[in-house]
């Protein structure tokens, strides 16, 4: 089922990236969930997409998996790509893909992000474009710029949020 939810513009104040230095990160207007199920355990999954607008511009779109495994701990695999927005599929040449997981790792008390290849839970295409696997993340000059868009998501995705810290 793909429910729209209102969604007040959340914001943040980014400061320290090269590409992003000063923007105001925002949501889109059209943040959008869906209810799946997990491949693995038939658990139940939820997704949470939604544009990411960078002083009021579109900047990045991601999509937010939050797994509810029945046999694993809880986590969240989130996918943002950047490249040029407001064009057909056809001017997506430059899109690139990061991913991350979110989730418990052994000897913290919260959860951590862990770069993975992105776009795992989706098919190749020009959407997500050049899917990054952890090596080339970790090389690329967006690099600090996902970690912006990506902490961004999990303070005020209420979905994420909520998932992960209970609120």
């Amino acid at each position: 089922m793909t429910r729209r939810s209102p969604l007040n513009p959340l914001e943040l104040e980014v400061t320290a990236s090269s590409m992003m230095a000063g923007m105001l990160l925002t949501f889109g207007p059209d943040r959008q969930t869906r209810e799946l199920t997990c491949d693995c355990c038939k658990a139940p999954k939820e997704r949470a997409w939604n544009f990411i607008h960078a002083d009021g511009a579109p900047y990045a779109v991601y999509f937010a998996d939050c797994y509810h495994h029945t046999d694993r701990d809880h986590d969240a695999w989130i996918d943002v790509i950047f490249g040029t927005w407001g064009a057909g599929p056809d001017q997506w040449a430059d899109h690139v893909a990061f991913g991350c997981r979110v989730g418990p790792v052994q000897g913290q008390t919260s959860p951590a992000s862990t770069l993975v290849t992105a776009g795992l839970a989706h098919p190749d295409g020009p959407l997500f474009g050049r899917k990054l696997d952890r090596e080339a993340a970790l090389q690329h000059p967006l690099l600090n710029d996902f970690w912006k868009v990506s902490d961004f998501i999990l303070e005020n995705d209420p979905l994420v949020r909520g998932h992960l810290y209970g609120h």
